[in-house]
């Protein structure tokens, strides 16, 4: 960053904070202007991406110690109207300051000032002493004091969505996307992943304007329902209607699978609607490891019954045992 712009801008100002502010609150303020201002939050505003570099700016700055004493120092010059300008009447340039050592040196035949003189300018604190330089590397640094901030400036990054069906984000697949100049890329979609979930690919946003890395695409993911499964961490979850006589007298069912043949499961007498049974490893296959189907069992009550089915029912009704299967209930909504 060239000196006319430390002179210019005030930092402070910028994250709304104090000049004295220490650095744990100054990291605070930063990290609060960051979220409210970052690209991935503001969709693309030009006016906040604006803001978020102007932040970042100014707590690279802030945020280094001796970067932060020359900044200071610095802007208590510029209350006196000192500028690092190109020259001209009245513009206090670099040519006033080295002018300033020439003063009773022998005229054209004396010495220029040294670095060592314009350091000790600057960094005069009572006694004069020398208590700095300008960003941590001097002069020609890329990074620090007047030649930037920190090292390049990273590129931005650019998003994207895509919406996959169930299945394909339960398997993993690879999809093309177009990119905002037009053209087509590949998005290598991993298996298991859900809705809205973000993938990020490294460098390959935009550019840097000033060599340092480029930024990354973030391609935010919307999963379609399925009308059968659904998701549970790694576990796909499938409820399966039996019938009343299966449920109480137990039976052999057919349960589906994501994309493959259906599985044969027992079902024990007795079995309540609610009850869950587990195929291992028929759910979601990842590196991290492989889900289970989750089958929950659905007691399916008949909503036409003949005259033959009732009358079976009703003799049921007299031989079943005599229980209040909301008896529990009661004496827990009791208290």
């Amino acid at each position: 960053m060239a000196s006319q712009d430390w002179f210019d801008k005030d930092f402070y100002q910028v994250l709304g904070v104090s000049k004295d502010i220490s650095e744990a609150d100054l990291k605070k303020a930063y990290r609060k202007l960051a979220r409210k201002y970052h690209p991935d939050s503001t969709q693309g505003d030009p006016a906040a991406e604006a803001k978020f570099k102007e932040i970042s700016e100014a707590y690279s700055v802030l945020s280094d110690t001796e970067q932060r004493a020359e900044y200071d120092q610095i802007r208590a010059m510029g209350s006196g109207s000192a500028r690092f300008t190109a020259g001209g009447q009245g513009a206090g340039g670099f040519e006033d300051v080295f002018s300033a050592f020439n003063q009773g040196r022998g005229g054209t035949g004396a010495r220029g000032a040294d670095f060592d003189d314009i350091f000790a300018m600057f960094n005069q604190q009572g006694g004069g002493g020398r208590s700095g330089r300008f960003g941590s590397g001097g002069f020609g640094r890329s990074s620090g004091g007047f030649q930037g901030f920190g090292g390049p400036q990273r590129g931005a990054d650019v998003t994207a969505r895509t919406t996959l069906d169930f299945a394909t984000a339960v398997r993993g697949d690879t999809v093309t996307l177009q990119g905002e100049d037009g053209k087509p890329f590949k998005v290598k979609v991993p298996a298991g992943v859900a809705d809205g979930q973000k993938i990020r690919l490294r460098g390959r946003g935009r550019s840097s304007p000033d060599g340092g890395e480029s930024g990354d695409i973030v391609v935010s993911v919307t999963v379609r329902p399925h009308p059968v499964f659904t998701r549970d961490g790694l576990n796909l979850r499938v409820v399966v209607p039996v019938t009343f006589t299966e449920a109480a007298l137990g039976a052999t069912i057919e349960v589906p699978t994501l994309g493959g043949d259906p599985v044969k499961l027992r079902v024990a007498p007795g079995t309540p609607s609610g009850r869950v049974l587990r195929v291992k490893g028929r759910g979601v296959a990842t590196a991290k490891g492989t889900g289970d189907l989750l089958a929950e069992v659905q007691v399916a009550v008949p909503a036409h019954l003949d005259e033959d089915a009732r009358a079976a029912l009703e003799r049921f009704a007299e031989l079943e045992p005599r229980e209040n299967p909301r008896a529990d209930l009661m004496n827990k909504a009791r208290g």
